[in-house]
C-alpha cells in the first residue's frame, strides 16, 4: 500500500509487525561476487548482493507474478507503446539526496541503453532494431516509449536505478572505467545506494556484510521504518559440504537442501531450531552446453579445434550426447529421487513450458546408431573416432565447489565414455569458468545451469538470440561480429522478436513451443534434470512467506528475529 507521512511517500507492508534488531546470515559458495556495481554483473551471486543495495522501479510479486511498485508507485498505458511511470516521492539515495526522474532517465539513456556494462536488458528491450526512448515529464514522472506493443515491457522497466550524480562521472570516463566500477576493492563507505541494506564490510573468500539502510522508503503497519534486520551476513563457504558444516555449526541460519542430504534434517525437525519449506521445481534449469564456435580469436587461433567444431556441429553427434545421458540415475543418485528428468529450456514450473516434449530414457544404441549415421567408429579398446581417424577426445567444466555439478560431471564423463569418447573432466573456480564461457570462449562443454522467469520466457533472449551477451553455446563478440548463423539460429531470432511484439497469450505461447521444440531436436543445450527446492531456516525468523516464483527470503525488509 501507498501512504503519505510528512510529505514521504512510503510503501507500506502488510505483514506481521516484527522486531527491530539481530541478523540473517546466509552462505554462498564459490569464491563471491565479481563485482557490486548492479549494471556489470553477469553472475547470479553478484546479482543478488546488488539487490540488496539497489532498488528497481518495480518487481514481481511472489503470489502471483503480477508487477508490484518499489521505487516508482505506479504506471499507465494506454496504447501499449508509451508508459507513464510515477515515481514515489521521497525515496532517497543513501547519501540524502532525492531519487528523482533525473536519476531513471540518466540510468535508461546513459547506462543501459547506451550499451555500458551487462547488455542484457538493452538487448531485451530492443524492437526491430529500435532502442525505446525515454524522457523526463517532471521531477517525479518519467515517459518511455516503444515503437510497438511488446508484451515483456513492463516487467522490463523493473531494472534497478542509479544515482546519477555519482555514475554520470563515471560513465564519462568509458565502458573500460565503468566496467571496473563499484569492483569489489571499492572502500564499503563510498557506496551510494537505494536498497534496504547498505554494505559494511567485504572480506575476499570469507565474507560479505550488509547492514541496515535506516531511511528507506518502506514502513510497516505501525508506520515504523523498514528493514527490520541490522545486517545480512553471507559466509563465502567454497563448496556445499561446507555449507552444510557452517549450518549445522549454528554458523549460518538458511541453507539450501539437496539430495541425500534432506531426509535427515527432515527426521530432525520436529525437535531442532529450523523448519523446512518446500517450494517446488527449480526456477531455473540444469545442462550441459556444447560449444558451437568456428570463429577465431584477435591473434587468429580457433576458439574450439577444427577436429572438435566437425564434431560439435554434427546434429547427429550432439544428440547422441543426449540419448546417452542417464537422467533418472543422476536424479536418484544426485538429487535423491527429489527432483524430475528435464529436456526443455523452460523451467517445469514456467506457464510457457511445452507440455507435448515427453523426453526419453537413456538408449545407448540409438546414441551408436546416430554416432554411425555420421561417420564415427569404434576402434580397438572401443574407443570412438570420427571418420578422418582422429580420437573423440574433449574438455568438460564446470565450477568447482558445487558438490552437486561435481557428481553430474562424473556421471556425464562415465555416460559418455560408454560410447568411447574421451572425457577430460575439469572443474574449476567459478568465477574463471564464466570467463571462459562467455569472454575467452576457449572451451568445449560445461556443466552450468541459469536462473529463469517461469512467468516470460524473454528474459532469456539473451541466451537464444544470435548476439545475445549468453548466448552461450556460440558466442559472438560485438567487436568482432559475423553473421554466420546456423538456420535454427535463425529461426531463434525470429521467434523472440514476434513472441515479444504479441499480446495474445495463446499467440505466444504457441512461438515459445516452438523455441522449445527447436532447442529439444538441435540440442546446442542439453537439459538434465530439476531440482525440487527445499529450504530449511532457523524457526526464529519470523514473516518468512514462501514462494515458487520467489523462494524463501526474497522479503529480508520484512523479516525479523525473534528469540522468543
Amino acid at each position: 500500500i501507498n501512504i503519505v507521512l510528512n510529505g514521504r511517500e512510503y510503501l507500506q507492508t502488510q505483514s506481521t509487525v516484527g522486531k527491530y534488531g539481530g541478523e540473517l546470515i546466509n552462505s554462498t559458495i564459490g569464491e563471491g561476487p565479481k563485482t557490486f556495481n548492479p549494471f556489470n554483473s553477469k553472475d547470479s551471486t553478484s546479482s543478488s548482493m546488488a539487490g540488496l543495495m539497489y532498488d528497481g522501479l518495480f518487481s514481481t510479486s511472489p503470489k502471483d507474478g503480477s508487477i508490484v511498485p518499489r521505487l516508482a508507485k505506479s504506471y499507465e498505458t494506454k496504447d501499449g507503446m508509451t508508459y507513464i511511470v510515477r515515481l514515489r516521492k521521497g525515496a532517497k539515495w543513501s547519501d540524502g539526496e532525492p531519487i528523482t526522474a533525473d536519476d531513471v532517465v540518466f540510468t535508461w539513456n546513459n547506462i543501459i541503453l547506451a550499451g555500458y556494462g551487462n547488455t542484457s536488458l538493452r538487448d531485451a528491450v530492443m524492437i526491430d532494431g529500435k532502442l525505446p526512448k525515454v524522457y523526463k515529464i517532471d521531477n517525479y514522472t518519467v515517459k518511455f516509449v516503444i515503437s510497438k506493443p511488446f508484451a515483456p515491457f513492463a516487467r522490463l522497466m523493473s531494472a534497478q536505478i542509479a544515482p546519477k550524480h555519482i555514475f554520470e562521472p563515471v560513465v564519462k570516463q568509458g565502458k573500460k572505467y565503468f566496467d571496473s566500477f563499484y569492483s569489489t576493492n571499492t572502500p564499503p563507505e563510498l557506496f551510494v545506494t537505494s536498497g534496504p541494506f547498505r554494505l559494511k564490510e567485504y572480506l575476499a573468500a570469507q565474507r560479505v556484510v550488509f547492514v541496515r539502510n535506516p531511511d528507506y522508503y518502506m514502513i510497516d503497519k505501525q508506520k515504523q521504518k523498514l528493514p527490520y534486520l541490522n545486517k545480512v551476513v553471507y559466509l563465502i563457504v567454497g563448496d556445499l559440504n561446507n555449507e552444510i558444516l557452517k549450518f549445522e555449526a549454528h554458523e549460518t541460519d538458511v541453507i539450501s537442501l539437496r539430495g541425500s542430504n534432506v531426509a535427515p534434517y527432515k527426521l530432525k525437525e520436529a525437535k531442532s531450531d529450523y523448519k523446512i519449506y518446500n517450494l517446488g521445481p527449480d526456477t531455473g534449469t540444469m545442462f550441459v552446453v556444447i560449444n558451437l564456435n568456428k570463429r577465431k580469436n584477435k591473434e587468429g587461433k580457433y576458439y574450439v579445434q577444427p577436429e572438435k567444431q566437425f564434431w560439435f556441429a554434427d546434429k547427429n553427434f550432439r544428440t547422441a550426447v543426449d540419448w546417452a545421458l542417464d537422467r533418472k540415475n543422476m536424479v536418484q543418485n544426485i538429487a535423491n529421487g527429489l527432483a524430475q528428468p528435464l529436456f526443455t529450456a523452460e523451467s517445469l514450473n514456467s506457464i510457457f513450458l511445452n507440455k507435448s516434449i515427453k523426453g526419453h530414457e537413456r538408449n545407448l544404441a540409438k546414441a551408436r546408431q546416430l554416432l554411425a549415421q555420421s561417420g564415427f567408429k569404434l576402434g580397438q579398446n572401443k574407443k570412438l573416432y570420427d571418420k578422418f581417424n582422429n580420437r573423440v577426445e574433449f574438455d568438460l567444466y564446470t565450477n568447482a565447489g558445487n558438490t552437486e555439478r561435481e557428481a553430474i560431471g562424473v556421471m556425464v564423463k562415465q555416460d559418455l565414455e560408454d560410447l568411447g569418447m574421451r572425457v577430460n573432466y575439469k572443474p574449476i573456480e567459478f568465477n574463471t569458468l564464466v570467463n571462459k564461457m562467455i569472454t575467452t570462449l576457449d572451451w568445449d562443454m560445461i556443466i552450468m545451469g541459469l536462473t529463469g522467469s517461469p512467468l516470460e520466457p524473454h528474459d532469456g533472449k539473451n541466451v537464444w538470440n544470435s548476439n545475445g551477451s549468453l548466448h552461450i553455446f556460440n558466442q559472438r563478440t560485438e567487436a568482432s561480429y559475423v553473421d554466420d548463423r546456423l538456420d535454427f539460429e535463425k529461426e531463434l531470432d525470429e521467434i523472440f522478436d514476434k513472441g515479444a511484439l504479441q499480446t495474445d497469450f495463446s499467440n505466444r505461447k504457441a512461438l515459445y513451443d516452438r523455441y522449445q521444440q527447436i532447442i529439444y531436436d538441435e540440442n546446442p543445450i542439453i537439459y538434465l534434470y530439476s531440482p525440487i527446492r527445499i529450504v530449511a531456516i532457523r524457526k526464529k525468523f519470523k514473516n518468512i512467506y514462501p514462494s515458487q516464483l520467489s523462494g524463501l527470503i526474497y522479503n529480508l525488509e520484512e523479516i525479523y528475529e525473534d528469540k522468543n
